[in-house]
């Protein structure tokens, strides 16, 4: 079977190395151009165009599939089936009708909870107990096509969207095989009209943290932001990262500090307080609080900035 790619992010990279490995012909490996990264700012090839360059893939990175013109060398490459994982494109339906058997995505996520951009990050931010991947039959709608596999995984209490992104993409590449391999017999299964929801893209403003929030609200959003974008806060003007943090029952105004010592800053929120374990000054790394506290001193009684009082970025 000829399975063409198309992915741009780490987690497609998995799964198309997977499927090398299975034994697939992969004719044709799509995804986005290359992009400055770095200090440098020098282009850098996505890790999927990375995996197909060390295998003399052809690659195709237009950037967009809306003109007819760019559908070229997807249609030369003839799949049977075309594999989409984190492309970062819409897919326009003469594309979606290329393939002889169609396309079939990987999504981090449960389905239908949610579809969309950030299903990693929302489903630790919303305190869910699982996560998992599904494998579907792509169609126009966002990721609303009827379902081939699925795997679940569940959240660890201390899971960032790091590590399960991690999780998830072993999870996946593994799942994506075994649907090639069954792909003839498996019957696409419709997903469920109730328990809908939207994983909206990640935006730095929500980076900032209202300390009125709840205490287990802010510890997930902590987890569901690292390793991007980083959770914010600020002190006196001065804005740095908080990486890692636990909440606790104590409680007292928003935004104040409770307790400082080596084991954390313990900061008060609207319901109990968040004892802030990791945290990064501008331009530094992250460090434990002991070792932060050194370079920025705080103190028992002294506040946060407040939501309208912090600095946007």
């Amino acid at each position: 079977m000829r399975v063409a790619f198309a992915g741009t992010p780490e987690f497609a990279g998995r799964a198309l190395a997977a499927i090398l490995a299975a034994g697939f012909d992969v004719p044709l490996v799509l995804t986005q151009p290359d992009r400055p990264a770095g200090r440098g700012q020098k282009l850098q090839a996505s890790p999927v165009k990375q995996v197909a360059q060390e295998r003399g893939i052809p690659v195709h990175q237009p950037q967009r599939l809306r003109d007819a013109d760019s559908h070229g060398p997807l249609i030369e490459a003839a799949p049977d089936v075309l594999v989409v994982a984190a492309y970062g494109l819409i897919l326009p339906q003469a594309v979606l009708d290329i393939p002889r058997l169609g396309c079939a995505n990987i999504h981090a996520s449960l389905l239908p909870r949610w579809r969309g951009a950030a299903p990693i990050q929302r489903a630790i931010e919303a305190g869910d107990a699982e996560s998992g991947v599904t494998i579907m039959r792509m169609e126009a709608g966002l990721d609303t096509g009827p379902m081939l596999l699925a795997g679940r995984t569940p959240i660890a209490a201390d899971e960032t969207a790091a590590s399960l992104h991690d999780k998830l993409a072993a999870q996946g590449a593994a799942l994506i095989v075994e649907a090639l391999r069954r792909l003839p017999q498996l019957v696409p299964t419709p997903q469920p009209t109730e328990g809908v929801t939207y994983a909206h893209k990640i935006e730095k403003a929500e980076a900032l943290l209202d300390w009125r929030r709840p205490a287990l609200e802010l510890e997930r959003k902590l987890r569901a932001f690292d390793p991007f974008p980083g959770a914010l806060a600020s002190f006196s003007g001065t804005q740095f990262k908080l990486w890692h943090g636990r909440a606790e029952a104590r409680g007292g105004r928003p935004g104040t500090v409770l307790e400082v010592g080596a084991d954390g800053i313990l900061v008060a929120c609207g319901t109990g307080s968040l004892r802030l374990q990791e945290l990064q000054k501008p331009g530094g790394k992250r460090l434990p609080a002991g070792d932060f506290l050194r370079g920025f001193p705080l103190a028992a009684g002294a506040a946060f900035d407040g939501p309208g009082d912090q600095p946007q970025s």
